[in-house]
């Protein structure tokens, strides 16, 4: 396949959804945004493209502007007319793990100030089609307004316009363009083949000066997203790939040595722990379990199969989808990236122990009460280990102890950037800038590049469709 169209991002980060859109082999990375240094020689490494500082023109391109959004004024730009601009301006007081409605401010009804500098980006480029990303949380935020003041935006830019320029400088003369919205919801990543439990919010909107010109396909069109876009259309909705797979290359069939091997370390983890929550998770989980790897990974995902054939079918996709990704026949626990990635962290004595006393899927409320505990009440995240056999929690960017994530071996306890990178579907030769911690965070913070395949996928239909 040929690059055919140009993707234009902003808030890049690493690059997690230009590395998806690249990979459908049908877009060229032309131009990334980011503040955050690390992530910046990240993506400039990544998509071979020039570091820039100030103010870009056509002639700098490909490249990624280090640098406040607000600095850019998108002058030297004007001509360029990407086929796509995405963007997700950092909201991380959106999420809803940071607590409910009253400890997540959102932004308000006048709006925030890197939304707008986003607006300004589709004032000034117009692009045809945009993709706007951000958090679930971004749907409740000042219950609700928020969200239903962005849908307005889109689809009113013309009306809008002049009230959300008052935030931000602009010199474009040119006329607003109205964006018809194609899509606009929660997107769930496991449903895509992404080993972890990761929903996110998408709007894609087409400019409606184009959505007139095929407008008998407009309506199908959204159905059609729609359809490919809730997951439902694949077998991955309901057999999931598991981070098992992914850290050791291989389909779960072919993995049941390994499986008996990780799970029988725990056999009387709860009597040395000792606890009553321990002995229920005995009693209701551990005896539950057959050790037989597709019998468990059936039950611990709630799968109910039609048929023989449709498990077999679902576990050939599995390892379809390892080889598209990279990871098949490749031991994560075998490569040794360049970035050090793969690092195994040194874990401090405490750590180590408390872990050997947390079996996969329970957190530090499994030792609360033992000379093991610690501090993290209503926090599930703390000290929780992934489970071999079903997707795992969501991968987060920043946190202190407790939140880095935690394997599924008793022998180990953090998850190296690698395994997390894995978990996100990022390729193994996709090498990050930065400490650990920063590394870390451009990790958490990345929309799965598998993830934004298929939807640079249904983009390129839209897009084929306006050719």
């Amino acid at each position: 396949m040929t690059e055919e169209f140009t993707l234009l991002s902003l808030f890049s980060g690493a690059g997690g959804l230009d590395l998806g859109f690249k990979l459908t082999g049908k877009f060229k990375v032309i131009f990334g945004n980011d503040v955050f240094e690390p992530a910046v020689k990240t993506f400039s490494r990544n998509f071979h493209v020039r570091i820039v500082t100030s103010d870009p023109k056509l002639c700098d391109l490909p490249a990624i502007f280090y640098g406040d959004i607000a600095k850019l004024t998108f002058d030297g730009l004007e001509d360029l007319q990407p086929d796509v601009i995405s963007g997700g301006p950092p909201c991380q007081d959106f999420s809803i793990v940071r607590g409910p409605q009253t400890e997540r401010g959102g932004i308000s009804v006048s709006r925030g100030k890197l939304y707008s500098h986003f607006i300004r980006a589709l004032i000034h480029l117009q692009p045809s089609i945009f993709i706007f990303e951000n958090v679930p949380g971004l749907i409740s935020a000042n219950r609700g307004d928020a969200y239903k003041v962005i849908i307005d935006d889109f689809s009113n830019l013309e009306i809008r316009w002049p009230e959300i320029k008052k935030l931000v400088s602009n010199s474009s003369l040119k006329a607003p363009k109205n964006y018809e919205l194609l899509f606009s919801g929660l997107v769930d990543a496991s449903k895509f083949g992404v080993p972890q439990a990761r929903k996110r919010l998408f709007i894609i909107g087409i400019r409606r000066d184009l959505a007139q010109s095929i407008w008998w396909k407009i309506e199908p069109l959204k159905r059609k997203i729609e359809s490919i876009l809730n997951g439902s259309a694949t077998i991955l909705c309901k057999y999931p790939l598991t981070p098992l797979e992914v850290f050791e290359g291989k389909p779960l069939p072919e993995l049941q040595g390994k499986y008996y091997e990780v799970m029988k370390e725990y056999e009387g983890v709860a009597e040395e722990v000792g606890t009553l929550k321990a002995l229920e998770w005995e009693r209701n989980k551990w005896r539950e379990l057959s050790l037989d790897i597709v019998k468990d990974y059936l039950a611990i995902n709630d799968v109910k199969p039609e048929s023989e054939d449709e498990i077999t079918s679902a576990f050939e996709e599995h390892a379809k989808l390892l080889r598209e990704i990279g990871y098949y026949g490749v031991n994560v626990r075998n490569i040794k990236p360049v970035d050090g990635s793969n690092e195994i962290p040194t874990e401090s004595t405490d750590v180590l122990e408390r872990m050997k006393r947390i079996p996969p899927d329970e957190n530090h409320e499994f030792v609360r009460g033992t000379r093991w505990e610690v501090e993290g009440r209503g926090m599930s995240l703390i000290y929780r280990r992934i489970h071999p056999l079903k997707p795992a929690y969501t991968v987060v960017a920043y946190g202190g102890g407790g939140t880095w994530g935690y394997h599924y071996e008793r022998n180990r306890a953090t998850l190296t950037n690698r395994e997390n990178a894995r978990l996100q579907t990022f390729p193994d030769s996709f090498l990050f800038a930065g400490k650990r911690a920063q590394i870390r965070a451009q990790i958490g913070e990345a929309v799965p590049p598998l993830l934004a395949k298929r939807i640079g996928e249904v983009v390129v239909k839209v897009l084929e469709d306006l050719a």
